[in-house]
């Protein structure tokens, strides 16, 4: 890696960009997954998972070294069928700035691991109103998406918002596919269900360890 690219320019060589922040465009999968897995279990030695999607709803600390050296966690990717994007942290109580440089880091890893033949579907991270200006962009209409859920829909303001940005999303992508990553209520996904829309949902590592744990 050249250690003078700070920037990590190299993850958007041949890119095209759009939007006003000239976020880097994707090209979506067409495969479904079947079985997820934690980034953090995926690159632990003894994973051998690899009929399963990698993806990134954990906490940043999990996964900024996938940012920080990429290519030490390439050849390791591309044995699992595919990734969904990095979930980099958006919070309403975060400047703005750093919003969008997380959705652009986002989008720029997923470019780079697509260019290197990994299957990717993006994930689309929103919170309040400021974010529908951004964090769309890049992302192919009536295609795949994922989102998730876990930790985002636990007080009745957090389901709000994320039903309303839910809404902007459907209206923006006219999205095929809905990937959840945690529950997917009625409460929240019937009314896209009823549209037509093909809603898959994996249940969260923690809801996963705690109904093994109340059983």
């Amino acid at each position: 890696m050249n250690r003078n690219d700070v920037f990590h320019t190299f993850l958007v060589e041949n890119a095209n960009f759009s939007g006003d922040y000239e976020l880097p465009q994707l090209q979506t999968s067409n495969e479904i997954p079947q079985k997820v897995i934690l980034f953090s279990e995926a690159m632990s030695r003894s994973c051998k998972d690899f009929d399963s999607w990698v993806v990134f709803y954990e906490h940043d600390k999990k996964f900024e070294r996938l940012w920080n050296n990429p290519k030490a966690y390439l050849e390791k990717l591309k044995k699992f069928k595919g990734v969904i994007s990095p979930d980099f942290s958006l919070y309403r109580n975060m400047p703005l700035c750093m919003q969008i440089w997380n959705t652009y880091r986002s989008r720029s890893l997923a470019f780079w691991l697509q260019s290197k033949g990994v299957e990717v579907i993006p994930n689309v991270r929103f919170n309040d109103e400021r974010t529908y200006e951004f964090c769309f962009d890049g992302i192919e209409k009536n295609k795949t998406v994922a989102v998730g859920t876990h930790g985002c829909i636990k007080t009745r303001e957090d389901r709000l918002y994320f039903k309303i940005g839910l809404a902007i999303l459907v209206q923006k992508l006219s999205p095929k596919n809905i990937i959840v990553y945690g529950r997917a209520p009625d409460s929240i996904f019937k009314i896209y269900r009823d549209m037509g829309i093909n809603v898959i949902s994996f249940e969260s590592k923690f809801s996963e360890v705690r109904s093994r744990g109340t059983a």
